[in-house]
């Protein structure tokens, strides 16, 4: 079951506390929040959080995290910080035992299944509470098959709106959570202000738990919890 409220990629404070940092983790934690956070699976079968397969945005550099082996996406640094890009590994331990996890899976170019493996078998010995979610319906069904028993959502927004380079009939699919027969998530995770009342009645019908992302105010994070869904929030203080 998931509960409790999140920070998006960790407590950051661009751009002196870069997302998906060190930093932005142990200061959601010091505020005793949880936190949500992104998955790659690189080149040399690492496991590092990050969020977007180009490196570009963060980092300043040209590249594919996914073609880096783990020692050179450490000497990379997080938006001109001395911030490194963290490991699976150092994130979990330390939110073990502490507070929640929502982790994304990121898959690329057809990884999901190698992807949710790993991470899967990571979790096999981790002790936290946490959660797995990723946009990618395969990867969802992959978890499902390695490990039936890990709570698992579904990350949507309205795609026929943000295309995201996707063919029209992928554009359809997503939003309307039309794979979820094959999936079977436990809560749907869907874009804050893509939500509406057809994704309300969907988590109501199925008797499952709605998350929502990215909460960027008091106002829409109070209308959040007052319909019980999960907030994913970043930017502000919600207890303020």
């Amino acid at each position: 079951m998931i509960k409790g409220i999140y920070a998006h990629r960790g407590y950051h404070n661009k751009p002196s506390i870069p997302e998906n940092s060190m930093a932005a983790f142990k200061r959601a934690i010091e505020r005793g929040w949880g936190a949500e956070l992104d998955v790659h699976l690189i080149k040399d079968g690492s496991l590092v959080v990050f969020h977007d397969s180009e490196l570009k945005r963060c980092t300043g550099v040209d590249g594919i995290i996914e073609d880096l082996t783990f020692e050179e996406a450490r000497s990379l640094r997080l938006e001109g910080t001395d911030e490194q890009i963290p490991s699976f590994d150092e994130v979990l331990e330390l939110f073990e035992g502490r507070k929640p996890l929502i982790i994304e899976l990121k898959a690329y170019k057809g990884n999901h299944f190698a992807l949710a493996e790993a991470v899967c078998k990571r979790l096999d010995s981790y002790k936290g509470e946490f959660c797995i979610e990723s946009f990618d319906p395969r990867a969802i069904a992959d978890v499902r098959k390695l490990r039936p028993n890990i709570y698992r959502g579904q990350l949507a927004q309205d795609f026929v709106k943000r295309r995201e380079g996707l063919p029209w009939y992928q554009r359809i699919v997503l939003t309307n959570l039309l794979l979820n027969f094959m999936t079977k998530p436990n809560f749907i995770a869907y874009r804050f202000e893509d939500r509406s009342n057809k994704r309300n009645r969907y988590c109501i019908r199925h008797g499952i738990q709605e998350v929502c992302w990215t909460i960027a105010n008091k106002k829409d994070f109070d209308e959040v919890i007052k319909d019980g869904a999960i907030p994913i929030f970043e930017r502000f203080d919600p207890e303020e």
